[in-house]
């Protein structure tokens, strides 16, 4: 079952509406602007870590002279083409289906990922099996989800005498993924920390970039660390845009309220088949756990509220966000943090900006 995330509000500490407003006008400014909602945030139960049978250590002992030599095969070129064409499969540009040849590359990402022996890590869309292999080489117990069956058979077969790893033939962006690792890692929420080495480590297709970052990010109760080779643009987007600029969206206020990112390095595009029209980068999210989010009653009626704003960037505050609150709440929070009532969000941008 799903681990449930307990959020309660005091009502006690906010007298009224614009009391609660203003409350939060100090995060409204220092947390990308967006705080508006009041409440306290209570630490949800947090997870136990206990790798379950799949992968018994005896299991692992057998096969551990078979893993060794099967992992030191480095994949290139005609390694990728020859396991394409051993499962009648070809890359797929619309799918956003580029493959890493340069097996440097995939050791750089583990390094960034800082994964070590024993560590649990998800692999999302594996592909040939070329950053499995580092992470297996790495001492890794890997979780692979691959979309496409022929692969995700690929997968079994070259690493199924390993013990090391287990595959999950789904689509990531629609499947229950806390519910997978949940399930996997045992995790009962009996103790009050999480599995610190359970991350995920991915070289993903670049247009459904920011579906995984929405669905991992909020897991900071069982994943301690997000490591995606992305889209050298959007990588640069998630992590360096500034506030006030026009590169500044929700996704940003969303990957800070969850995470702390970090741009690691570039990666030519060169190191990629088929070859894309851009160059790769990877990025890492270091995951906030429950505890430490912004005081906020309700995540996602905040990001609604975010989305609403920022659709209507320049309405006042008190029309953008009428859905919310009454107008005049919004106005009295408004005066209560020194603002004009006719406030909208590029002034409050600009304001924040000159702070």
């Amino acid at each position: 079952m799903e681990l449930p995330v307990s959020l309660r509000s005091d009502p006690s500490a906010y007298p009224n509406k614009a009391t609660e407003l203003s409350r939060h006008s100090s995060l409204f400014c220092n947390f990308g602007w967006a705080t508006t909602m009041a409440a306290l945030l209570q630490s949800p139960p947090s997870v136990s870590s206990r790798w379950t049978a799949i992968f018994s250590p005896c299991r692992v002992r057998r096969c551990e002279k078979l893993c060794t030599v099967n992992a030191r095969r480095e994949d290139d070129y005609h390694a990728t083409l020859k396991a394409l064409q051993s499962r009648g499969r070809t890359p797929r540009k619309s799918l956003g289906q580029h493959y890493m040849l340069n097996h440097s590359i995939n050791e750089q990402l583990v390094k960034a990922a800082e994964v070590k022996e024993g560590d649990v890590v998800l692999e999302i869309g594996p592909g040939t099996g070329s950053l499995t292999n580092a992470l297996v080489n790495s001492g890794a117990m890997v979780v692979a989800i691959e979309k496409d069956p022929h692969m995700a058979m690929h997968i079994g077969d070259r690493f199924g005498d390993t013990g090391k790893v287990k595959v999950l033939q789904e689509d990531f962006t629609r499947c229950h993924i806390r519910l997978h690792l949940s399930s996997l890692l045992g995790c009962d929420g009996s103790t009050g920390n999480r599995p610190n080495s359970t991350k995920v480590v991915a070289n993903i297709p670049f247009n459904i970039t920011t579906d995984v970052v929405k669905q991992l990010l909020p897991m900071g109760d069982i994943l301690s660390q997000v490591v995606l080779l992305v889209q050298d643009e959007t990588a640069l987007r998630l992590v360096d845009a500034s506030l006030g600029t026009s590169e500044y969206r929700p996704i940003n206020i969303f990957v800070n309220f969850y995470s702390d990112a970090e741009y690691k390095f570039k990666v030519p595009r060169t190191n990629f088949f088929p070859q894309p029209n851009v160059d790769g980068a990877v990025v890492s999210f270091k995951l906030k756990q429950p505890a430490d989010y912004p005081e906020i009653s309700s995540p996602k009626t905040f990001f609604s509220m975010v989305n609403s704003a920022f659709n209507g960037k320049r309405k006042m505050l008190r029309r953008s966000l009428q859905h919310f609150y009454a107008s005049d709440a919004i106005e009295e929070a408004l005066s209560n943090m020194g603002l004009p009532t006719t406030t909208d969000l590029d002034l409050l941008q600009m304001l924040r900006d000159k702070d």
